[in-house]
């Protein structure tokens, strides 16, 4: 780990200029790449106190051993400088997003003599034009099939188109109609191209033209009586309006537009992205990514839109980019779309109307396809295999931990102190077996006193089921008596705390794993592991070590005990949430037998408080309708009780009784 004051710059020697700047270690490779209006005050934070740094980019600099910069004339620049050295570099600590899939786009090989419309794959190439991309190969094939009808553009392979020459004949497609046969001259290669030409710039949007043109023309064969031709016309022009139809309108006529959305949480992020162009939806793809630097939402986009635009130019960048948060310097990124498209890019963030709407449907889809990132990769068996060994490796385990326990305690300012306990056995969530408690020892906030005091209680019972079937014959043992967690008959079902976890982790540090080992040492168990997740560094501690275990950041066994933890702790808050809700909402009334919801709120609607009806007499509530006179002593009685300390009610008439400060009445 390097001290980042040893490779500082010296003052005055960082430009006050734009530019881009790289970070690399010990053996000189890029780790990573930033750009910026001033290097010298960008560079300046970075060689703060690390205390003061974000984790993330503590963990760079002291990583890093130099850093060098070049200077360029605009921000516009660097923007692009910078996107090309994190393609060339790839750099370990800057966000690149990951296709989650390979998608499928529809396109047209203008680079050929004869272009071809064929589904592709993969790496962009020079001279072809892209459609897309689509979410699947056959919704590409249905479109084609449907178009060919109106441009009967080639679609077969250069063996066949060969093998058709010199035979002389064209292929099935040319019989019927749904290829023009340039391998036979039916038409000359320029008169194929311009179909070729019309076929892509219908798939851009300019589908009002064409349509517009065949009704004229099917228009024309009726006036003539070529009846035929027009039924003809007819049918190409129903062919093209369900290839439209397959791309439902979202926006207005003539709207080109990339709408960018994210679902981010601390560790990943994931980015949807819908490509409008003449007011529908054509294209839809999605990116996964970690979050392997100190980067916010305006950040993400940027670093969105460098990866879709900067292999793109001309009419591949719209005409307006909807994002939700601006980058930092948005004129830059702005000014480097425009030079991308040739024409002015409109990027900004939908306040309202159809733009909008279409912009929570995106987010809609990036939030599950993260939720659907993390599914696969935690239901992936080789993945949780690995993940479960990596664990055992580091922490020294002499097997695989199949069965990991994780426990977490949650509060609001020392109030409903509350802890949870989660299962996860061959690295999946066994939701049967969480467990929550109360914390009963103590009063207060003290969150190591409480783990100790949920992790003894959780054992006392494994312990006692021990006990029950003939395991564990000396309770005393343990430490004293151990309670059995539900008497009676066995039936054969597994008990709530029958099976001991290979592994035990904490959600903290030090003191909460030294707490845990404490409490299963005083319990007489040493044959379970413990460890502790800490959330700053995501540092794994184990008890009596000075120093902490530190897995790689891709690592799947970090992954997966970051699950466990991240769970433990939604769980417990889950729960705290609960009681402090249920204890608000809790009122002296509940403790009247026979009321329901309905008089208690008929009660208040008419006192106007709780407060006011303890003042009202029994009289005073009789009036309340629904309420009877035994109902209403009920209630008085009731609200005496919830306040001891008030004055006193003579419950046979409802005379509140002051107290005179003389004694109690």
């Amino acid at each position: 780990m390097a001290d980042p004051s040893s490779y500082r710059p010296k003052p005055g020697q960082i430009p006050d200029s734009p530019g881009v700047y790289k970070f690399r270690d010990e053996h000189r490779r890029v780790i990573y790449v930033g750009k910026a209006k001033s290097l010298r005050q960008r560079l300046a934070n970075y060689f703060q106190p690390l205390v003061s740094l974000h984790p993330r980019t503590a963990t760079m600099v002291t990583t890093a051993a130099s850093v060098e910069w070049t200077v360029v004339s605009t921000e516009v620049e660097a923007l692009q400088l910078e996107y090309s050295w994190i393609k060339e570099f790839d750099p370990r600590f800057n966000v690149k997003y990951r296709d989650d899939k390979s998608y499928p786009y529809l396109a047209v090989t203008l680079n050929e003599e004869i272009p071809r419309v064929q589904v592709l794959r993969g790496h962009k190439k020079k001279g072809v034009r892209y459609f897309g991309p689509y979410a699947h190969a056959w919704a590409i094939r249905e479109t084609v099939d449907l178009m060919l009808r109106v441009f009967p553009v080639r679609t077969c392979s250069a063996g066949v188109f060969r093998n058709a020459t010199s035979a002389g004949r064209p292929c099935l497609l040319g019989y019927i109609g749904k290829c023009s046969a340039p391998c036979v001259g039916r038409v000359t290669p320029e008169e194929h191209r311009e179909l070729a030409e019309e076929f892509c710039d219908f798939m851009a949007g300019r589908t009002g033209t064409y349509i517009r043109r065949l009704e004229k023309q099917m228009m024309i064969a009726a006036a003539d009586m070529e009846y035929e031709k027009a039924g003809r016309l007819r049918d190409d022009i129903e062919a093209l309006r369900r290839a439209m139809e397959k791309s439902a309108v979202v926006l207005a006529d003539a709207t080109d537009a990339d709408l960018i959305a994210l679902a981010e949480d601390e560790l990943e992020a994931a980015v949807q992205i819908f490509h409008v162009r003449g007011g529908r939806v054509r294209g839809q793809r999605g990116w996964v990514t970690d979050k392997v630097e100190a980067v916010d939402t305006a950040g993400l986009v940027e670093h969105a839109i460098q990866q879709l635009y900067g292999e793109e130019s001309g009419d591949a960048v719209p005409k307006e980019v909807l994002v939700p948060a601006l980058p930092e310097d948005a004129e830059a990124v702005t000014a480097w779309l425009s030079g991308r498209r040739g024409s002015n890019v409109s990027l900004r963030i939908p306040q309202r109307g159809d733009k909008k709407d279409l912009m929570e449907t995106v987010a809609r889809n990036a939030q599950q396809a993260l939720v659907l990132h993390k599914t696969k990769r935690a239901s992936d068996l080789t993945t949780r295999s690995r993940a479960l060994e990596e664990i055992a490796e580091a922490l020294d385990l002499d097997s695989a931990p199949l069965r990991i326990e994780c426990f977490d305690i949650s509060h609001l300012q020392g109030e409903d102190v509350v802890g949870s306990m989660v299962v996860f056995e061959d690295g999946l969530p066994r939701k049967s077996e969480y467990r929550r408690f109360q914390i009963k020892g103590f009063e207060g906030q003290d969150d190591v006193r409480s783990m100790h005091e949920v992790i003894g209680r959780r054992f006392k019972r494994y312990l006692a089921e021990k006990e029950k079937t003939g395991e564990w014959v000396d309770g005393d043992a343990a430490g004293g008596e151990v309670p059995a967690e539900t008497p009676g008959e066995d039936d054969g079902r597994p008990k709530r705390f029958a099976y001991p976890p290979q592994l035990v982790v904490v959600d903290g540090g030090q003191p909460q794993v030294a707490a845990a080992r404490r409490a299963l040492d005083e319990l007489g168990i040493d044959d379970i592991a413990v460890c502790g997740l800490a959330k700053r560094l995501e540092e794994v501690w184990l008890p009596g070590d000075d120093d902490p275990v530190v897995l790689p950041r891709s690592s799947e066994g970090l992954y997966l005990l970051q699950r466990v933890r991240d769970t433990a702790h939604d769980f417990a808050i889950r729960y705290q949430r609960s009681k402090r809700t249920k204890r608000i909402r809790t009122s002296p009334l509940d403790a009247v037998p026979g009321l329901g919801d309905t008089r208690k709120q008929a009660l208040i609607k008419h006192f106007g408080s709780v407060k006011r009806l303890r003042q009202a007499t029994i009289e005073q509530i009789c009036e309340v309708p629904g309420m009877g006179r035994k109902t209403a002593e009920a209630v008085v009685v009731a609200l005496v009780q919830a306040a001891p300390a008030g004055p006193a009610v003579n419950t046979a008439t409802g005379e509140i009784m002051e107290d005179d400060g003389g004694g109690t009445a």
